[in-house]
């Protein structure tokens, strides 16, 4: 069974910065497929992040974090992170990293399969 589990959450000033890693075990063709992150703050629905196809040469974000957030993926052992600076209040969520269903990057919460708990990022202005 595949698994997902986040971490590097935190609390953190406005302009700080935060690494999130995500650990995927139990397969599921892992070095296959895309994966991306995504947050939800409360109150709202949960959006894209950014994401990374699945050979990690292609890279996308939403327009908020374009700049200042970058996502990796290491396929040797298993982790995607999120490195995230000059971070903002507006920043606050819970963040959840997930695997897509296919090798291109989806930015549709439901076109992954697999996903992890999250981890709350919270920023103070």
């Amino acid at each position: 069974q595949v698994q997902l589990v986040e971490s590097g959450g935190g609390f953190v000033q406005a302009g700080g910065s935060l690494r999130l890693s995500c650990a995927v075990s139990g397969g599921g063709s892992f070095g296959r497929r895309a994966v991306g992150w995504f947050r939800q703050a409360p109150g709202q629905e949960r959006e894209f992040v950014a994401g990374i196809n699945w050979s990690g040469g292609y890279t996308n974000y939403a327009d908020s974090v374009q700049g200042r957030f970058t996502i990796s993926r290491h396929d040797s052992n298993n982790t995607v992170g999120l490195q995230m600076n000059k971070l903002k209040p507006e920043d606050t969520a819970v963040y959840y990293c997930a695997v897509a269903r296919d090798s291109y990057i989806v930015y549709s919460w439901a076109a992954n399969d697999y996903s992890g708990q999250g981890t709350q990022v919270t920023v103070s202005s």
